[in-house]
C-alpha cells in the first residue's frame, strides 16, 4: 500500500496511541483526518499538525451517526481507535461506559461499509482472550490468536465489546466484502501515556515520591507491556498486508512481573520506597502475554523496543514533561477514570 496522498481517517486520533499513529501516517505522506470527542484524548497531542494544515480535525462523538458520516466520507482507510476505555481500574469499575463501545463500533463499521472505504483497521485488545486461561502466573503461557473461540470468556464488558467488534468486522468482510484487520494490543505504554495505565501510574508514584509505593494486587501479575512505536508500526503493517478481517497479536512476548517493573523504576530513578500491596484493588488476569508468531509470519513485524529500554525512555519523558503539583492534583482520580 502506498501512503502518499492516501486519504486516511484515524478515529480517536488525539489519544495516546492515536496521536502516535497520526504522526507515523503523516511521516509517510498520508492525508489525515482525525475525529475525536476529546473525552480522553488531548488536542495538544496533534496541535502542531492541525496548525500546519497536515491534519483535518473534527471534534465529535461517533455514536452520532451524522458525525460518523461526516468523518468517514471520502476516506480510503479508516483506523478505528476511538473507544470508551481506560486502565484496569476503569475497565473494572465502569462496565456500562465500556459497553457503549458496542454501539460505537457498529455505527463506525456500518458507515465504512456504506461509504465503500477500502480498508478498516480495528484497535482490538488482549482483553478478548478467555479469562480462565490466564489464572496462573507460574505457567509459561503465550496467547495465540486461535485461543479466542467458543466458549468465549472475554475480560469484562470492555473485552466483550472488542471481541464483538472483531466478529462484526469478520461478518462485514464475509457478507459485504469490507476489507479489514483487527490488531490485538497488549498493554501499550510510552510517551503521551496517562496515569490510568499501569506503567505510567507506577512511574507517577515514583515521580511523586509515594512512600509506601502502592501496587495493586499481589505484584505477581505477569504482563506483556508493548512500546508505542512497535504498536504503531504493527498497526500500519496490518493495514498494508491483511484484508480478510484476521485478528493479530501485537505484543513483545516478554514476561514481566509487576514487582520487577516496580523494582526497575526505583533503580532507574535512584529512589527506594517501601512497597505496599493492595490486594483488594482491581488487578485483571494474572498471566497475560501474547504470542506474536502470527504477526511475524503475516506482517514481518517484530517489536524493536524491549521493555526495560522502553521503560527508561518513558521515565525520562515523564520526568521531563510533568509538574509534581499538577500530577498530585489529579493522580488518585486518574487511577480509576479516563
Amino acid at each position: 500500500m502506498e501512503w502518499v496522498d492516501q486519504k486516511v481517517l484515524v478515529t480517536g486520533g488525539a489519544s495516546f496511541i492515536g496521536s502516535h499513529l497520526v504522526d507515523a501516517l503523516i511521516n509517510r505522506g498520508a492525508l489525515v483526518r482525525v475525529v475525536d470527542d476529546l473525552s480522553s484524548g488531548c488536542d495538544e497531542n496533534i496541535k502542531s499538525h492541525i496548525e500546519a494544515g497536515r491534519v483535518e480535525f473534527i471534534k465529535g462523538d461517533l455514536k452520532d451517526s451524522t458525525v460518523a458520516d461526516t468523518a468517514v466520507k471520502g476516506m480510503s482507510v479508516v483506523f478505528h481507535l476511538a473507544a470508551d476505555h481506560g486502565g484496569r481500574g476503569y475497565v473494572d469499575l465502569h462496565q456500562t461506559s465500556c459497553a457503549s463501545n458496542l454501539r460505537l463500533d457498529n455505527i463506525v463499521f456500518n458507515t465504512c461499509a456504506r461509504n465503500k472505504v477500502d480498508k478498516v483497521v480495528f484497535a482490538s485488545s488482549g482483553c478478548v482472550y478467555p479469562n480462565h486461561l490466564q489464572n496462573d502466573p507460574k505457567e509459561t503461557l503465550y496467547l495465540t490468536e486461535d485461543m479466542v473461540g467458543p466458549p468465549y470468556d472475554a475480560d469484562h464488558l470492555y473485552g466483550w465489546a472488542k471481541l464483538m467488534g472483531e466478529l462484526t468486522l469478520k461478518a462485514h468482510y464475509q457478507e459485504r466484502g469490507l476489507k479489514s484487520a483487527s490488531c490485538r494490543y497488549f498493554t501499550v505504554y510510552g510517551p503521551r501515556g496517562v496515569e490510568n495505565h499501569a506503567v505510567i501510574a507506577m512511574i507517577a508514584r515514583s515521580f511523586l515520591d509515594q512512600n509506601p509505593f502502592e501496587v495493586w494486587g499481589n505484584g505477581e501479575q505477569i504482563r506483556n507491556w508493548t512500546y508505542i512505536d512497535d504498536i504503531v508500526s504493527g498497526t500500519i503493517l496490518a493495514a498494508e498486508k491483511i484484508n480478510d478481517a484476521t485478528a493479530i497479536n501485537l505484543g513483545t512476548m516478554e514476561r514481566i512481573r509487576v514487582l520487577d517493573a516496580v523494582e526497575e523504576i526505583m533503580r532507574y530513578t535512584g529512589k527506594r520506597f517501601e512497597v505496599k500491596l493492595l490486594e483488594e484493588m482491581p488487578t485483571g488476569p494474572m498471566n497475560r502475554v501474547a504470542d506474536n508468531s502470527l504477526a511475524v509470519k503475516l506482517l514481518g513485524w517484530q517489536p524493536k523496543t524491549m521493555f526495560m529500554d522502553g521503560l527508561h525512555k518513558t521515565i525520562d519523558w515523564y520526568y521531563a514533561t510533568h509538574d509534581k503539583s499538577e500530577v498530585q492534583s489529579y493522580f488518585t482520580r486518574m487511577l480509576t477514570e479516563r
